[in-house]
């Protein structure tokens, strides 16, 4: 697809988010989903992986960044509901006509603004 590209260091894909919308547009209609994926319906089962995501942190008070102590299996646990929360984000938005890549764009553009870097002082 697309823009996909292999980063030598890690072996991982480079996906674009267009690409990623394009793979679950394909999904969707392969099962007849489409019908069921309405904007408020996508955003329900976005909320639902939310709090799949907030139960993997509920009961562990602060943690590192890089979680240096967890397992294996709970990063990849993690990384599987952090994925669940993007996948149906990216298909929210694409429901709604909004394209997402565009509108992050502009949103950091206004939190710059918004929220400029405090003066550095010599």
């Amino acid at each position: 697809m697309g823009e996909e590209k292999e980063d030598a260091k890690e072996g991982a894909v480079n996906i674009s988010l267009k690409d990623l919308s394009k793979k679950l547009e394909e999904f969707a209609s392969a099962r007849d989903w489409d019908k069921y994926h309405s904007p408020r319906n996508l955003l329900l089962a976005m909320v639902g992986e939310v709090g799949e995501l907030s139960e993997i942190f509920q009961w562990r008070g602060e943690v590192e960044k890089g979680l240096p102590n967890w397992e294996e299996s709970e990063k990849e646990h993690l990384g599987e509901e952090l994925s669940d929360v993007l996948l149906y984000l990216i298909r929210l938005s694409d429901i709604c006509g909004i394209d997402l890549t565009d509108a992050a764009s502009r949103k950091l553009v206004k939190n710059a603004i918004k929220y400029p870097p405090p003066p550095k002082f010599l």
